[in-house]
């Protein structure tokens, strides 16, 4: 292994397929050795594509109508959704009238389009980036659980680091853990702090070793921190405004802050609050978060250089 391993650290993809293939450049841009994307692969929403008629399509998606004329204007419309991180579904008008109808059959169709989609990035690994490129890809809190075996089934060239010590690099041991403290929107991989901290314990309890030669791979920020600071939301989950400007909280976990303090790693990578672009420190813990702008088909993420001393450099880059 070289002297100094240089990682690319970027999370909350959410099935952007632009953000998807930047990602995969980076080894090329930017020589980076390991390649991580931690938590929250998949895509928020499917939206329907509806025929009208024969060649004519309309679809609801940012904020309005658009309408298609023909395959080439198809064609275009579902690769400027899919870059976005949305699933597409084109049907009849009846087809549409039954889905809206029918939730069950909304939700079965959303998770085949995601399997098929993340099933497709992980067959471009492969294809798309050098065999000395050491890959991990970990699922987040709005993942479902069914995408851990889409990405055990590709260990021969993917890392799934949950649940296990990663020998990372230059004998830096990698910790992982996908879950976070409760949010208003339910998702699979939620708990409560008590809870957080059980399953924290368990992590700690795989690793005897010399703490600051650790990285810890967390997808939740830790508590009141440059890293977890969220729009303030009001019953409606509309953020609130005061004197014409966003009211923040600190939104992290305090559990995953008693672990960082507690243990001291080398380095605490982050993501989850896509707003918080940002690094701290926690004691001698360097801890960052690249935020996200999948959306609008932005990478973001950060480099570090490590060498068997330490970390050399690290820095933001986005586009």
């Amino acid at each position: 292994m070289a002297e100094k391993v240089r990682l690319f650290h970027a999370v909350d993809i959410h099935g952007s397929e632009m953000v998807w293939r930047k990602w995969l450049s980076i080894p090329k841009v930017y020589k980076a050795n390991v390649l991580l994307l931690c938590g929250d692969l998949t895509g928020k929403l499917i939206i329907p594509i509806i025929e009208e008629e024969p060649g004519r399509y309309k679809t609801m998606v940012y904020g309005r109508w658009i309408n298609a004329s023909g395959e080439d204007d198809l064609k275009k419309l579902i690769d400027k959704i899919t870059f976005s991180g949305f699933y597409t579904h084109v049907c009849s008008k009846d087809e549409y009238d039954e889905l809206m109808k029918n939730p069950k059959r909304v939700d079965e169709l959303f998770h085949n389009y995601m399997k098929e989609r993340l099933k497709r990035w992980l067959n471009m690994i492969d294809e798309k980036l050098p065999k000395d490129v050491t890959v991990v890809m970990m699922p987040g809190n709005d993942d479902s659980f069914e995408i851990d075996e889409l990405i055990k089934a590709h260990e021969d060239r993917v890392i799934y680091p949950l649940e296990k010590v990663v020998n990372l690099c230059l004998d830096y041991e990698m910790l992982s853990f996908e879950w976070v403290n409760p949010t208003p929107w339910e998702t699979p991989r939620e708990a409560p702090e008590e809870e957080l901290w059980k399953k924290l314990e368990k992590v700690k309890n795989m690793f005897s070793g010399d703490w600051r030669k650790v990285i810890l791979n967390f997808h939740c920020p830790p508590y009141c921190t440059k890293l977890d600071l969220a729009p303030k939301l009001d019953k409606n989950l509309k953020p609130v405004v005061f004197l014409g400007r966003i009211i923040y909280d600190n939104v992290g976990s305090k559990a995953v802050r008693r672990f960082i303090e507690e243990n001291q790693p080398l380095l605490s990578l982050h993501g989850h609050i896509h707003e918080s672009y940002a690094s701290d420190y926690i004691g001698k813990t360097l801890a960052i978060n690249p935020g996200s702008e999948y959306s609008e088909g932005v990478l973001r993420g950060f480099i570090i250089d490590l060498t068997k001393d330490g970390i050399e450099k690290w820095w933001k880059v986005e586009g």
